[in-house]
């Protein structure tokens, strides 16, 4: 099955999201903060079951947000295709997301992942948009 990690420090963005992603086929993980996402991204790709994507919340009150975990990601996987995601749409890091090693972004809030953005990430995912 194909793997997406969801990072966020709010439990109900990571159940909303994650609920959403698993109707469209995705097996979703989750992380509270970006230390814990780095962490199953390496252990899941030393498995040999990597993630195909992480949406990295970009602000962590206390913790890694999602800027500094893409990098650390990175640097474990260039490869690696990440999606910020924050309702601060103007912060330079949603407005410039490819300058910062991120694929896409996801704006919030997302009380549901609207059926045109799923299409378009799956797409995004299988190399196919």
């Amino acid at each position: 099955m194909t793997k997406v990690l969801v990072m966020d420090d709010d439990e109900m963005v990571r159940f909303v999201a994650g609920e959403t992603l698993k109707r469209y086929g995705f097996d979703v993980e989750f992380a509270a903060d970006g230390t814990e996402a780095v962490k199953l991204y390496r252990e899941h790709r030393d498995a040999g079951s990597p993630f195909v994507a992480v949406i990295l919340d970009l602000n962590i009150p206390g913790g890694v947000g999602g800027a500094e975990a893409m990098k650390l990601l990175l640097e474990i996987d260039p490869e690696a295709k990440g999606y910020v995601s924050s309702g601060r749409t103007d912060d330079p890091v949603m407005m410039n997301y490819q300058t910062f090693g991120f694929t896409g972004t996801i704006e919030k809030p997302y009380f549901y992942l609207s059926k045109e953005l799923m299409e378009a990430f799956t797409k995004s995912l299988r190399g196919t948009g």
